[in-house]
C-alpha cells in the first residue's frame, strides 16, 4: 500500500545555449621533424547533468530557483487532520486563522477531494525558499528553518493515506534526500520531530516505520 551552471572556456557559456565549435584547432609543431600545423581536436567538456538524469522524471517546480536555494537538513511529514483540503484552502486557513504569511507547508499532497489523489502541490514557501510554519510556528524553531514540511491531506487517526499519496510521498522524499543528502534518520513525523510540539500528527494510522523501511538507510 505504501505503495550551474557556468562552464569557463574561451568563448562558451553552457547556460546561454551555445554549442562548442566542432572544427579542429591548429597547433604549430616546431622542430626538425615538421613545421606543418598539426590539428588537435578540442577537448569536450560535458555540461552538468540535467535534473532529470540525476533525480529521475520529477516535476520542474520541485526544483527551487538556484539564486535562492538553501541547504535543507531534514524532512517533516504531516497530515492535515481534515477529510479534505488543498494548498489554497490551507493557505486561507493559515492566513485568517493563524495570521501567518500563508500556508505553513512547502508541499501538499492531495487525497482526491479538493486536488488530485496523490497530486503534489508546491507552495510559495518552497518557491521562495523561506522558513515554514509547520512545527509550532516560526521563527525560532529549527524544523521550520531547516526542515522541509510536507502535508498529506487527510485525518490519519481515522483513515490511512491513499496508495497514490504514499507513492507521491515516497518519490518526493527520495528526491529531497538525494538533492540535500538527507538521511532517513532525519525524516520525521511531526510527532517525532525534536523540539516539536506534542501532537499525534501525522496520525496513528500513518505507519512511519513502514514508510522509512521503504526509504532505506
Amino acid at each position: 500500500m505504501f505503495g550551474r551552471n557556468f562552464i569557463i572556456c574561451s568563448c562558451v557559456f553552457v547556460l546561454s545555449g551555445c554549442t562548442y565549435n566542432d572544427e579542429p584547432v591548429p597547433e604549430i609543431v616546431r622542430g626538425n621533424i615538421s613545421s606543418r600545423p598539426r590539428l588537435i581536436q578540442p577537448r569536450v567538456i560535458n555540461p552538468k547533468p540535467s535534473p532529470k538524469s540525476v533525480y529521475g522524471n520529477v516535476p520542474k517546480d520541485w526544483l527551487p530557483p538556484s539564486r535562492v536555494e538553501k541547504k535543507w537538513t531534514a524532512i517533516v511529514i504531516h497530515h492535515s487532520g481534515t477529510g479534505n483540503g488543498n494548498a489554497a484552502i490551507f493557505d486561507k486557513w493559515h492566513r485568517e486563522g493563524n495570521h501567518w504569511d500563508g500556508v505553513g507547508y512547502d508541499f501538499v499532497i492531495g487525497n482526491g477531494t479538493d486536488s488530485g489523489d496523490g497530486q503534489v502541490e508546491v507552495t510559495f514557501r518552497w518557491r521562495k525558499q523561506v522558513p515554514g510554519a509547520h512545527c509550532g510556528g516560526t521563527p525560532g524553531n529549527w524544523a521550520n528553518e531547516d526542515g522541509v514540511g510536507i502535508c498529506l491531506v487527510g485525518n490519519f487517526n481515522n483513515t490511512e493515506p491513499t496508495s497514490r499519496q504514499m507513492q507521491s510521498l515516497l518519490k518526493l522524499v527520495r528526491f529531497l534526500q538525494s538533492r540535500y543528502n538527507i538521511p532517513s534518520s532525519r525524516v520525521y513525523g511531526h510527532n517525532t520531530t525534536p523540539g516539536g510540539r506534542k501532537t499525534d500528527c501525522p496520525g496513528r494510522k500513518f505507519l512511519m516505520t513502514r514508510f522509512k523501511s521503504m526509504l532505506g538507510s
